[in-house]
């Protein structure tokens, strides 16, 4: 009953912070942002004879990773109904539905080609690396649900930035990145082990391959093995492997945290 009811509050919470975006996008405020546009920006060649949704058939399909990652993670139950218990299940289930919707809204993104979407996709992507740190500060300090709202909204707001320079959303993500990390490492020298060293270097190895491939998606696509299974659709895979090993780091801590606080 309680897994429901954590299960629930965190969709709803989650929904609730879409939608708000969803409508401040419809607004137009940030129709100045700039983002990039059309399939000459990735290396996959696009397909003719199949649907306008798969036209780029492996970075379409590679998104059916975060769904599928999210729900493993959502399915990973916890029967304990301690309050530091109640608490690891709600934000891990934040991270599994954040992770489920942002698949979707890159889907969007690749097959629209719209700024509409390309806003969403890069916006979303922030509140996701802050939720990895609001985690890792939870495991080392008793954290009120207003930190939670606090650190969340200056993490949305600051994707305002890409209004004030075309590298806005750049310095953003950098930023958070760099405090994810920052975040792991004070949670590993606290609480972490053997296990938890190793989730979280393949969290920052998958973090490295996420953001190095992309970057480097037309200069790999001079490689044959690139061309189909280019360099924005193997990024993908890392940063799905990110989400994955994240978790496994995240959730091992909370762990080692709950039952070194039992003793």
């Amino acid at each position: 009953m309680a897994s429901t009811l954590y299960k629930d509050k965190a969709f709803w919470h989650v929904a609730a912070a879409c939608t708000v975006c969803l409508l401040i996008v419809n607004t137009g405020m940030l129709d100045n942002v700039s983002t990039e546009l059309g399939y000459s920006h990735y290396a996959e060649k696009p397909v003719s004879w199949v649907p306008s949704f798969l036209a780029m058939p492996c970075n379409s399909l590679v998104n059916l990773g975060y769904i599928l990652v999210g729900g493993y993670w959502r399915c990973q139950d916890n029967k304990a109904l301690g309050k530091e218990e109640q608490t690891r299940q709600y934000m891990k289930m934040i991270f599994s539905w954040m992770a489920s919707i942002y698949g979707p809204v890159q889907w969007a993104r690749i097959w629209t080609q719209s700024h509409y979407f390309a806003v969403l996709d890069q916006w979303f992507t922030l509140p996701i690396f802050s939720w990895a740190c609001i985690w890792c500060n939870a495991i080392l300090e008793n954290w009120s649900t207003w930190h939670f709202l606090a650190i969340e909204l200056l993490s949305c707001a600051s994707y305002f930035l890409s209004l004030l320079h075309p590298l806005g959303f750049e310095v953003a993500l950098a930023v958070h990145i760099i405090w994810a990390f920052v975040s792991g490492l004070r949670a590993q020298s606290k609480y972490g082990d053997a296990s938890s060293i190793k989730y979280l270097t393949l969290t920052f190895t998958s973090c490295l391959g996420f953001v190095g491939l992309k970057l480097l998606d037309h200069w790999l696509a001079q490689y044959f093995i690139f061309q189909r299974f280019t360099g924005h659709f193997w990024s993908k895979v890392c940063d799905i492997l990110q989400f994955h090993y994240g978790f496994c780091f995240l959730n091992h801590l909370s762990q080692k945290q709950h039952f070194r606080r039992k003793k």
